[in-house]
């Protein structure tokens, strides 16, 4: 797992994929692989990019190199035919990172819930659509603390519609914070992907 990571900031893609396949055949945790692995490379890169030791090139490379693995990895994700609860995920409208978001999702599919992908730069309108199709919990995501209010109207969106007491709200992303989650009247937080499934599962099934 750590080479992995090693891999994710050395941007090399080869390198990735080698070692996904190498988990694969070894039969090693797939969700380790993703949450220790890729996602340990990933937040690596992050803090080198705000440390100005990265740059806009190197991040996209290793962006690069992670979904060379997460697309091996994505595919021995154990399918079943009964799923945990329906869980939709997007980013913002106005906001177009979604590494995190991929990373949540390919997460709680690990976790055997069924993912609506909404994509990235997502207006209301879809959230609202996506609990009128029966999602339990919506994952909210933003990068950036432009879009980060985008997370609220979502919420006051849900509320016009009726659908609010219906439908659970998660959010997440790097200037997101529990105490901004509380104030915009989301039901739960997370840090990372590991704790958006534990907050997912806490949401579904300790009502």
């Amino acid at each position: 797992m750590s080479q992995l990571a090693q891999a994710v900031v050395a941007m090399d893609a080869q390198r990735v994929a080698e070692l996904a396949h190498e988990i694969v055949a070894r039969g090693l945790s797939v969700e380790q692989a993703i949450n220790q692995g890729l996602a340990a490379g990933m937040r690596r890169v992050g803090e080198m990019y705000a440390a100005k030791e990265y740059f806009v090139p190197q991040v996209l490379a290793a962006s690069k190199a992670m979904y060379a693995g997460f697309d091996i990895l994505r595919e021995r994700l154990a399918s079943s035919g009964s799923k945990r609860g329906r869980i939709a995920l997007g980013v913002v409208q106005g906001d177009i990172h979604d590494i995190g978001k991929n990373i949540v999702k390919v997460m709680v599919e690990a976790a055997g819930f069924e993912v609506i992908d909404l994509g990235r730069d997502v207006p209301a309108t879809a959230f609202v659509r996506a609990a009128q199709d029966g999602a339990q919990v919506i994952g909210l995501s933003s990068l950036m603390t432009t879009t980060m209010p985008k997370m609220g109207k979502v919420i006051e969106a849900l509320e016009r519609s009726g659908l609010r007491e219906k439908v659970r709200v998660i959010v997440g992303g790097a200037p997101v914070t529990a105490d901004f989650a509380r104030r915009i009247g989301a039901d739960s937080f997370a840090a990372d992907a590991h704790g958006a499934v534990l907050a997912i599962e806490r949401l579904i099934f300790q009502k």
